[in-house]
């Protein structure tokens, strides 16, 4: 299974750290030991749905224990029987050279 997600808090952050609440669940995900990689507007990570959907709700929730008061959470998901996409089947032939 396949995950892009996007964590649209409010606030975003402190003064200290504006992307403070996001970098919580980017944490979060990292942290898993699944694989992941962090876009410019959202972080998309891959594993077996037992992980992914718990995982999900982790990151969602690290960003208000972080301190956002308020939290939309936007979700992509692929899932397939069998051998299905990954990350790198996905992206391979735009990967640089």
């Amino acid at each position: 299974m396949i995950v892009e997600i996007e964590c649209l808090p409010e606030p975003r952050g402190t003064d200290a750290s504006p992307y403070a609440y996001v970098e919580a669940a980017i944490a979060v995900i990292q942290g898993s030991g699944l694989n992941s990689s962090v876009g410019a507007l959202g972080t998309t990570f891959e594993g077996p749905p037992e992980r992914v959907w718990p995982l999900v709700r982790e990151a969602h929730e690290a960003c208000l224990k972080a301190g956002a008061t308020k939290l939309v959470t936007i979700v992509k998901m692929i899932e397939s029987e069998g051998d299905g996409p990954t990350m790198g089947s996905l992206t391979a032939r735009y990967a640089p050279r």
